[in-house]
């Protein structure tokens, strides 16, 4: 906090009232003089503190009113969104239709709200070129042989730098990049299963998870998440007692599609419960730099004493997309997954890993990711109010505190496929929720992207979504 500039300072701890529910929504924050006075600051301080809480869509002001609080949305997600069942074995067989709707979402003149990606205005690009350039340029010729895995030293340092950071003590040597975090996540199921072993997955889940089961011939056991409190421990438990599970598969901070995430309390448990049962986690973490506010969320590889968790992550969310670049902290696994990746793609790009080993070092990656963080949660904050403004009241939505989903529970009679045909012929693409089962559920659901800065085809797009939603 010694580095913020005295108006950021004000705006943080305003923000820090608003997010902790001091200040609910709706209210009236103290005027420009009073906020003068109390906080010892000059006019001109505060009119830029709070210039910079509009910006995030903290706030907004009404003319000769003053400063209000924004509502996030009136509509919250009931606690689970996911039907309470008894966990039970399923083949998946999700491809044909993931592909069927992916293929239909690549129209660069669609409005991308259901997107898997955030826009790449975010992204640092052209200083990622000049490290790319000044990578290629200083190569060692033999680089193509000492960068085989498990990857790049300095990159790797540098992630290891990264899980010091979020206090974790990972050594370079325990780190295997990898092209992107997909081929990490492959990498992991194929060291710790056999074809016809059971996985549990989370229900919804991120289609790509499926499809990766699906390659596998592997089995899915659905694991309920619930709005506020992420994967359903209680499920899992049984699910642990009545199948002769593998492993697990799950995303603990900002869970694709829902946006949810596991408190820390309840990540030492999730991973107190899988070591009594010695079962492997393959921790899914690629949004966990997207946090919003001050204080950055724990992974489960933290609570790790045995080696059991495999933490992947990756670039492509937070820094480079298309550069694809990942990695793996695999724990008592390494050595298993440096094989596979030796037998399958041999190595990710080698200017790739010497350009961000560079970016790292030199690129101010911490203050980029400050700025992504506060663009992402300003867009959260915009899509929270369209919601507001132009869909059904019986529409309910998560409140995710980082990543760039949310997830949205329509009225049961609505057929999300049907939306997402009528959304494509408008020129919307979103995500139904059947692509995230390997059951085909959630029929009534959607995944929508606020990844992308506002705009007014945004706003407009989101008024005829709510339009097709009513009619529905």
């Amino acid at each position: 906090m010694a580095s913020m500039k005295r108006f950021e300072q004000l705006a943080h701890d305003i923000a820090e009232l608003i997010r902790g529910g001091t200040l609910q929504p709706g209210q009236r924050i103290p005027s420009v003089r009073m906020a003068s006075r109390q906080y010892n600051v000059s006019p001109s301080t505060v009119f830029r503190a709070y210039y910079l809480l509009e910006n995030l869509g903290l706030v907004h002001a009404r003319p000769q009113s003053g400063y209000f609080v924004t509502s996030l949305t009136s509509h919250p997600l009931p606690e689970t969104s996911a039907p309470q069942r008894e966990p039970r074995t399923t083949p998946v067989d999700v491809s044909e239709l993931v592909f069927s709707i992916l293929r239909s979402m690549r129209e660069a003149s669609q409005v991308p709200l259901g997107s898997a990606f955030p826009s790449p205005s975010l992204f640092p690009l052209r200083r990622l070129a000049r490290s790319m350039a000044k990578a290629t340029r200083l190569m060692d010729v033999n680089s193509v042989v000492t960068d085989l895995p498990p990857g790049n030293l300095q990159l790797r340092r540098q992630i290891a730098v990264r899980y010091a950071i979020s206090g974790v003590s990972v050594p370079a040597d325990e780190i295997l990049v990898t092209d992107g975090a997909l081929e990490a996540l492959n990498l992991c199921l194929q060291a710790i299963t056999q074809p016809g072993d059971l996985v549990a997955i989370e229900a919804p889940a991120f289609y790509a998870c499926l499809q990766v089961l699906e390659r596998l011939q592997l089995q899915a056991v659905e694991i309920p998440v619930a709005a506020s409190g992420g994967i359903d421990l209680a499920v899992l438990e049984r699910a642990l007692q009545q199948h002769d599970i593998k492993a697990c598969w799950f995303m603990t901070n900002f869970q694709n599609p829902t946006g949810v995430s596991l408190n820390a309390e309840r990540k030492q448990q999730l991973v107190a419960l899988l070591h009594r049962h010695q079962i492997p986690l393959v921790e899914d973490d690629v949004y966990g730099e997207l946090y919003f506010g001050q204080q950055a969320p724990v992974m489960a590889k933290s609570f790790d004493r045995d080696g059991l968790v495999l933490h992947c992550s990756s670039f492509s969310k937070c820094l480079a997309p298309g550069y694809r670049v990942g990695w793996v902290s695999a724990g008592r696994y390494l050595e298993r997954l440096q094989r596979l990746k030796l037998m399958t793609t041999l190595s990710a790009s080698v200017p790739a890993q010497a350009a961000l080993a560079d970016y790292l070092e030199f690129g101010g990656f911490d203050r980029h990711l400050r700025g992504l963080r506060a663009e992402l949660e300003a867009q959260k904050h915009q899509l929270f109010a369209a919601i507001d403004r132009y869909f059904p009241a019986d529409v309910r939505v998560t409140r995710p505190d980082g990543g760039y989903f949310l997830w949205l529970e329509l009225a049961r009679n609505v057929d999300s496929l049907q939306l997402f045909r009528r959304a494509a012929e408008a020129g919307i693409s979103i995500a139904p929720g059947p692509m995230f089962s390997a059951t085909r559920s959630f029929h009534h659901c959607l995944r929508l992207n606020f990844g992308h800065p506002w705009s007014e085809q945004l706003d407009a797009a989101m008024a005829t979504l709510g339009g097709l939603i009513g009619q529905a």
